[in-house]
């Protein structure tokens, strides 16, 4: 799937009851954003750099700074780190609310929609 695919999925569990997903829908839509952002940062990788594609998550907003503007860097790392936080689930933990949820998923979408610009840039200048 990709990015824009699995953020609408996100979206479809965040605006609508999707039945069999009581108790389970806000997990799931973390994990769906999450799976997103890190599809969103391979697929950028992939053009820019495509030695990070290997490395994790962390690495590679490590060093995205150098690539990517402030802004972009700054609403990937924030997303990542609440995603990351939302998705390790342990058992006295509480699910993310509606309103974190659904501010991850609006940080996500800015996040591949920049990503994929500033990618697009990369490629037309190595042309």
């Amino acid at each position: 799937m990709t990015a824009d695919e699995l953020l609408a999925e996100s979206d479809r569990l965040l605006s609508t009851v999707v039945p069999g997903t009581r108790g389970r829908w806000p997990r799931a839509c973390a994990w769906l954003t999450r799976l997103a952002l890190e599809q969103a940062l391979d697929e950028y990788w992939f053009r820019v750099l495509p030695e990070a594609v290997n490395c994790g998550v962390r690495p590679q907003l490590l060093i995205l700074p150098q690539y990517a503007s402030p802004s972009t860097t700054a609403l990937a790392t924030e997303a990542w780190f609440g995603l990351a936080r939302a998705t390790h689930h342990h058992a006295y933990d509480l699910a993310p609310t509606a309103a974190e949820l659904r501010r991850w998923h609006d940080l996500v979408r800015t996040v591949v929609a920049q990503l994929t610009a500033a990618g697009q840039k990369v490629d037309v200048a190595a042309e």
